[in-house]
């Protein structure tokens, strides 16, 4: 009878102690392939240049010294005739004469007609001297202009009245008058609106004469500008009564809504 006797279990030790020796080992490895990495890497670096100025040398440099001279430092050109005299100094400029007329300046004094020159009877007073001529008229001064000044006495010369910017104010007994409803019938309503559906309102400035008639327009607010050059059309095609000031009519701004609506 054979008896076959048991054998005892493994004992594996495993605690702090051994942990501490296995962190240890790992580190001096890891320093050892981290010193091989480095020292690999730097040998190939050094490689790489040393076959880089090899194969790919830098151009070659001439390096050149400057010397700075001043000016003031060069000798003077050398003469071809020693002994010329040096040339004489270019003659100075004579200030002109100050500008004014040949008259003196002085007070006037009052003398006899019987004394004045028959010559400087005829000359024109303020009043007369933006309608004479150096030649003079024939006496009969009727208001008008003189012969030779090359103005027809016809023609009706009319000072352009000056029109007021938009944002003038223009104190006014009246403002302009015109018939809203009208304006709204010459409204022609664009093609490409209508069919696009597109409606709004079209804020448009006018500048109303002092006759009634539109001398200026421009769109201060629009919905939509496909209905802008319609809106000014109609505003021009609009009969005006004229703004009053004084009882007279003055040019003043206005500013109208148009309406685009579709039925």
């Amino acid at each position: 009878m054979t008896t076959i006797a048991a054998k005892s279990p493994l004992i594996v030790k495993y605690g702090a102690s051994e942990l501490k020796e296995i962190i240890a080992r790992n580190t001096k490895r890891a320093f050892v392939y981290t010193m091989l990495l480095l020292l690999l890497l730097a040998l190939f670096t050094f490689t790489y240049k040393v076959v880089e100025s090899f194969l790919f040398p830098p151009p070659n440099v001439v390096k050149v010294l400057l010397t700075r001279i001043s000016i003031d430092a060069l000798a003077p050109p050398p003469s071809e005739n020693a002994n010329e005299p040096p040339p004489p100094p270019p003659p100075q400029a004579v200030p002109p004469a100050a500008s004014g007329p040949a008259a003196r300046a002085g007070t006037p004094v009052a003398v006899p007609d019987a004394l004045i020159a028959p010559d400087a009877k005829d000359f024109a007073n303020i009043d007369e001297i933006n309608r004479a001529t150096s030649v003079g008229g024939d006496g009969k001064d009727l208001g008008g202009w003189s012969d030779g000044t090359g103005v027809d006495p016809g023609i009706n010369i009319q000072q352009r009245d000056e029109l007021p910017d938009p944002d003038d104010f223009i104190s006014v007994e009246r403002d302009p008058v015109f018939d809203l409803e009208d304006l709204q019938r010459r409204v022609v309503y664009p093609n490409m609106a209508r069919v696009n559906g597109i409606q709004g309102t079209v804020r448009v400035r006018v500048l109303v004469g002092k006759d009634g008639k539109v001398l200026k327009t421009m769109i201060i607010e629009s919905d939509n500008r496909i209905l802008n050059q319609a809106a000014e059309d109609a505003v021009k095609a609009t009969v005006f009564t004229p703004a009053l000031q004084n009882g007279h009519g003055v040019a003043v701004w206005m500013a109208i809504p148009v309406k685009f609506r579709l039925r």
